[in-house]
């Protein structure tokens, strides 16, 4: 690897127009930026995991007792354990029928107990019933049936509580708000902003607006909100603090505005939406999407998000780790090559593009001789490039060195299948590539993977830059699970244009 002195002053360098761009904002953006920011949890995911917390709990409780106490003396039905799971599923039904999966209600203590509480009632009434008209009320034990219901209760009020305690502790913690910004610094700005801190446990947190208008029409804060610069700015802004929704205040008949401004923001890993709260013009209901009570029209949502991100972490980490298992003999056989062939260091560590710009070390075995070796990727390695070893001509072509990026999937700064991370001065005819095809960063709205779609395909290496970003857009809009395994198998069959 290089030396820790090579390696700032060439991470200096690229990073440059980067630090001219951070003085652009504004003191107030500059503020909001510098704020500790963690990581938001998914309030759909939050309520699918109580869900399976309420299925799990509930079904371990019957079954126990009905062990512990049914079973040594009338011995064991499938009956029992048919009815409980039935009794359970029948509770997480009654419970969302209720409106207490959300996290709104998980904050409050009242509301969410007293539906909780007679939903639970109403199952037990619900199966008493049912064995009375089937004339199997004789047949199930009453004491066994008490005890799973107010053992049942007490265990799910108990965990109510728990949960009431760590959403609150979230809540203060910045974990459940949705970080917004709005796009329009004037009246129609502050009416949408009045509105959403109007409503009751919202999780919009409004960060400030922007505008690029210097007239009497931009108001420097909208209803206590700070104007935190020009449109131009939010995409940095962006890359510096969470944002999780961008939301415009103009309306729909500035389409012209809007459009200029979404050719620049459609870039951004986050939801784009257009508020419609005072727009004359009134679609069907269900053509709008809400926050809380005021409406307003999709444009861009963020890709592979709550329980998609979730089994996305899942496959990295488990098949990473497996594949990584099974791996270590090769690497083991490769780095010993590596070290054989020629003069220097095993791994080569290089600077390039994370999820929405992050710079990330990508670690891959070294197949440029030492003295060669480019870090910033500004030449591409092409057909016969006389800067590579022998052993690297081979661990390149069947991609062996890119074994050591398992790492990078392990440590969360690459997927297994996503866009290929590109180094931060790579060029196509001299010219950087975010110069060479418009739109460019919007790759980068998930994680780079250590192969893709663009990548099984053929567009890699020394190949046209423009099917290789669109192969990349393609993933992201079709993003599934399936085309996670389809790639990860084809990539072992299919390694065209690698130098």
């Amino acid at each position: 690897m290089l030396d820790a002195a090579a390696t700032a002053a060439i991470t200096a360098t690229i990073d440059r127009p980067r630090i001219e761009r951070r003085r652009r904002l504004s003191s107030a953006a500059l503020a909001v930026t510098n704020q500790k920011v963690r990581r938001a949890y998914s309030p759909i995911v939050i309520a699918g995991a109580v869900r399976l917390a309420d299925f799990l709990l509930v079904s371990i409780i019957g079954i126990t007792l009905y062990f512990g106490y049914v079973v040594p003396r009338s011995g064991f039905y499938w009956e029992y354990v048919a009815a409980i799971l039935g009794m359970t599923a029948a509770a997480v039904v009654c419970f969302q029928a209720a409106d207490i999966y959300e996290v709104q209600v998980f904050r409050g203590q009242l509301r969410q107990m007293t539906r909780m509480i007679s939903s639970w009632a109403f199952v037990f009434l619900l199966f008493i019933g049912a064995s009375f008209l089937a004339k199997l009320g004789g047949e199930v034990s009453r004491l066994w049936l008490s005890a799973f219901f107010f053992v049942g209760l007490a265990a799910l009020v108990a965990e109510r509580v728990f949960l009431r305690a760590m959403v609150r502790s979230w809540a203060r913690d910045g974990r459940l708000d949705r970080r917004t910004i709005v796009v329009g610094s004037d009246r129609t700005g502050e009416q949408l902003i009045e509105a959403l801190n109007a409503q009751d446990d919202s999780d919009i947190h409004v960060l400030g607006v922007f505008d690029d208008r210097n007239d009497d029409r931009a108001l420097d804060a909208c209803a206590g909100s700070p104007k935190l610069g020009k449109v131009d700015d939010i995409v940095e802004f962006a890359r510096r603090t969470r944002i999780d929704l961008v939301l415009f205040a103009l309306p729909i008949s500035a389409e012209i505005r809007i459009l200029e401004m979404l050719k620049k923001l459609w870039v951004l890993p986050v939801d784009i939406r257009l508020s419609a709260h005072t727009n004359k013009l009134r679609f069907r209901p269900r053509s709008y999407s809400y926050l809380g009570e005021v409406p307003t029209l999709d444009v861009f949502e963020a890709p592979i998000t709550d329980w998609d991100l979730v089994m996305k972490w899942l496959f990295d980490r488990v098949v990473g780790g497996i594949i990584l298992l099974l791996a270590l003999p090769v690497m083991a056989l490769v780095a010993l090559a590596v070290k054989l062939d020629s003069p220097g260091p095993v791994l080569f560590r290089q600077k390039r593009f994370g999820f929405n710009n992050e710079r990330i070390d990508v670690f891959k075995f070294r197949s440029l001789y030492h003295h060669q070796a480019d870090p910033t990727a500004a030449k591409v390695v092409t057909k016969d490039d006389p800067r590579v070893t022998k052993v690297g001509r081979f661990i390149r072509k069947s991609s062996l060195d890119e074994l050591p990026q398992l790492f990078n999937v392990l440590r969360g700064e690459l997927s297994l299948v996503g866009p290929r991370p590109h180094a931060l001065q790579a060029k196509a005819a001299d010219r950087l590539y975010d110069d060479v095809v418009d739109g460019y960063f919007a790759r980068h709205k998930v994680k780079p993977g250590i192969t893709g779609w663009a990548q099984i395909n053929g567009w890699r290496g020394n190949t046209c830059l423009e099917e290789r970003i669109r192969h990349d857009i393609w993933y992201l809009e079709n993003w599934s699970i399936l085309l996670d395994f389809r790639i990860m198998l084809q990539t072992f069959f299919r390694q065209k244009n690698a130098y």
